[in-house]
């Protein structure tokens, strides 16, 4: 079953949407091809959106009493057609009463009938403001009850993604529909199993929000379990920082534990394999044995004896140097064409202490045997793993019945990809190791850390992974669309102050303006009074930005925003062309809405109204090819300029600001504040709001470089340009001096002044 539908229908069907994603029964994909929504249900179509909610209603059991529930899709239908404010009015009150002692429209759960009134309530921006103008609080905590549910927040997001992807048919989170297999509610347990050898990434935090998710779908737990089988690599301190990214997200295991709680199972396991001849011991040398199971040739110790394989494993479990030189192998295959079931490596020796069990071991499991194991011991009934494993699927089943253990269901899902973005741990430590960035909660990195630290919500990323589903296409997805998501998500709730940029600004003195400053009170969010307000001061001396003033004509009116329109009187201009200084009057009775310019600017800083000094950051990738490929060396890749800054003067209100909070400069930006530099100056990090397909470089565009360098050129690193390209080199048509154009104008000719 499939529910298909364009960004652009009007009225937009969220009711059909939001009774998709909740009932979990249709799965979704968007499409430009008309403007229609189409239910498609074993081959009968159904194409109004009355008709697919009763549908999906149906199908999830969510009927309520039929008789009732006509009489709200009657209200529903009328919605679209009222526009007079009293007829809103008496809907919405008729509603409210309604709603004073009731939680939903019919019954005690949610039916379609609350779908259908919701659906049409939100795509009547008419009726949704004059609810949300507090009148109602019935109707309204109905109204924000359902559209907080996890579901409806996972389906108003893929509206967002689908626009920021161009709507390109993407499978969205209704693929949940497809359910997982043998699952039966209050018995399904997922888990998550991040290695402790780096910081969690937003790739990590896909799969955590998946496991997450459907453990709740089912009624069932997911247990949050460290793969700590590599102390080369692995850390405490990495384990903690996951444990606490993964609180900031909201996702909370049902129970914590490791791999290594069961080594000792693990090593019994193994030796059971060795007895039951499905393992052996083997010192082949490790490039030779790519070598071999790459051509499908046995190993020379593949028929050796029990007993030898017995004593080497024990040999092994000591870590004596004749210990070292063997591993333990799976009795799998020689030539299989899945070269993952050629007899892969099970067991290997490390001596270095492992940061749990000190030195009470020298050998490790290997991922894909301890896996199986302890999903199996743990009572995990779906594994669910990116897409890069689906061949190792083979291995996992095969260690599972080789070990007569209990059966785990395994779920492949898409890992999540972007453009100019490294997500390889082993990548990642390079770039901390190197101090290309400055720790692994760099805003440059993909860490979860990193873009929280830029600015990403936890409620935008959750949004944004559930809105992306298990689907298992490989794509590499734009930054941009992630960020959309992000801004819808702090708009409303961000407070606007103002900057300018230092150097840059011109003093303006308004003739009639106050003879001593004023401190005024007004609201941080013109159109959100619960973010508080702020004190603004108004003086006859104040600054705007280099750019703003040099655009005025004489005698134009512009509006100073939050006072009042002026008019330009005079400008003063410097030799080489800046604005020094203006005057103008004001015309506080002029119409806003008249002038074109409206212009950001701060009173004038004296002893009792100073100004902040401020330092606006921003960021480009950290790599500079959409998708390094494995023989790409990354070093290849690196810009030479990632960080750029912009000193600035900002209103005193930013002083009131804790560490981590998201603001808005108006005409800039959104931006988060990042805490206080050495030398007193307030950080703030540039949040990226979605509108760019990318994040171009900053250089030349006025900011300063931290790194005090421009971009590397070929030239520069001792290449020629012409050979970047790998396409053959082809002669100029018209030679290397080139035609110079000759004009077809019927205009006078005149000579070129620089000639």
């Amino acid at each position: 079953m499939s529910l298909s539908l364009s960004t652009k229908t009007s009225p937009f069907p969220f009711a059909a949407l939001a009774i998709a994603f909740y009932t979990q029964k249709a799965e979704l994909s968007f499409h430009e091809i008309d403007t229609g929504v189409t239910l498609d249900l074993d081959g009968a179509q159904y194409t109004t959106e009355e008709e697919i909610v009763k549908v999906l209603a149906k199908l999830g059991a969510l009927d309520g009493e039929s008789t009732k529930a006509a009489t709200y899709f009657a209200l529903a239908k009328t919605i679209p057609t009222t526009t007079a404010v009293p007829d809103i009015f008496t809907t919405l009150d008729s509603l409210d009463n309604h709603l004073a002692y009731r939680t939903f429209l019919v019954g005690h759960e949610i039916t379609a009938a609350d779908w259908m009134l919701w659906g049409t309530i939100r795509a009547s921006i008419r009726t949704l403001g004059l609810l949300k103008n507090g009148q109602h609080v019935h109707a309204l905590r109905w109204f924000s009850h359902l559209e907080s549910l996890e579901s409806t927040q996972a389906a108003l997001a893929s509206i967002v993604t689908a626009k920021a992807n161009k709507a390109r048919n993407t499978k969205t989170a209704a693929s949940f529909a497809l359910g997982l297999q043998n699952a039966k509610e209050h018995e399904v347990v997922t888990r998550f199993p991040p290695e402790p050898s780096g910081y969690l990434h937003i790739g990590h935090a896909k799969a955590a929000v998946l496991n997450q998710y459907f453990a709740k779908m089912y009624k069932g737990k997911m247990i949050v379990r460290f793969d700590d089988t590599n102390p080369t690599k692995e850390r405490t301190e990495f384990e903690e920082t996951i444990l606490e990214d993964l609180e900031l997200m909201g996702i909370k295991g049902d129970t914590i534990s490791h791999t290594s709680d069961y080594f000792d199972e693990i090593y019994d396991l193994a030796v059971k394999m060795i007895e039951t001849g499905k393992a052996y011991t083997d010192n082949t040398e490790q490039a030779q044995m790519r070598e071999e199971r790459g051509k499908g040739i046995a190993s020379a110790h593949r028929d050796d004896s029990i007993k030898d394989n017995l004593k080497h494993f024990s040999e092994m479990k000591a870590g004596t140097p004749e210990g070292l030189r063997w591993c333990l192998r799976a009795k799998i295959s020689v030539d299989d064409q899945n070269k993952t079931l050629r007899d892969p490596v099970i067991y290997r020796c490390n001596i270095i202490p492992h940061h749990r069990t000190s030195g009470k071991w020298k050998i490790y499991p290997t991922y894909d045997f301890a896996c199986p194991i302890v999903d199996s011991l743990e009572g995990v009934t779906h594994a669910l793993r990116t897409m890069e494993y689906r061949e190792r699927n083979a291995q996992y089943y095969w260690m599972i019945e080789a070990l007569g253990l209990r059966p785990v269901n395994i779920w492949d899902f898409s890992r999540l990809n972007f453009i100019y973005t490294l997500l390889s741990k082993r990548k990642l430590h390079w770039f901390v190791d190197n101090k290309i960035v400055k720790g692994w909660d760099d805003p440059r990195f993909p860490t979860v850390r990193g873009i929280r630290r830029r600015g990403m919500t936890v409620e935008a990323l959750k949004q944004f992974m559930l809105s992306q589903g298990p689907s298992q296409s490989l794509v590499s997805l734009e930054w941009d669309s992630i960020w959309a998501l992000n801004k819808k998500v702090i708009d409303p709730i961000a407070p606007r102050f103002w900057a300018l940029v230092k150097d840059k600004y011109v003093p303006v003195t308004i003739t009639d303006g106050p003879v001593e400053p004023e401190v005024k009170t007004l609201p941080r969010h013109k159109k959100n009074p619960e973010v508080g307000e702020k004190q603004s001061v108004y003086s006859s001396t104040i600054l705007l930005e280099q750019e703003d003033a040099a655009s005025f004509e004489d005698q134009e009116e512009i509006t100073l925003m939050d006072w009042g329109n002026a008019f330009v009187r005079s400008k003063t201009v410097g030799s080489t062309g800046e604005v020094t200084s203006l005057t103008m009057d004001l015309n506080l009775n002029g119409d806003f809405r008249k002038t074109k310019k409206k212009i950001t600017w701060l009173a004038q800083p004296t002893g009792p109204y100073p100004l902040v000094d401020v330092t606006l950051l921003d960021y480009d990738y950290l790599i500079t090819k959409k998708k390094l490929e494995e023989e790409d060396d990354v070093k290849d890749f690196v810009p030479s300029v990632t960080e750029f800054r912009e000193e600035a003067l900002a209103d005193a209100n930013v002083k009131t600001l804790k560490n981590g909070e998201i603001i808005q400069f108006e005409r800039k930006g959104y931006f988060i504040f990042d805490g206080a530099a050495e030398d007193g100056k307030l950080n703030f990090i540039r949040i990226p709001d979605g509108r760019a397909a990318g994040l171009a470089s900053k250089a030349g565009k006025g900011a300063v470089a931290v790194e005090g360098s421009a971009p590397v050129t070929p030239t520069q690193l001792g290449v020629d340009p012409q050979s970047v390209s790998k396409m053959y080199r082809v002669e100029k048509v018209y030679g290397k001096e080139g035609v110079p154009p000759v004009s077809s104008s019927k205009m006078y000719r005149v000579d070129n002044i620089y000639q």
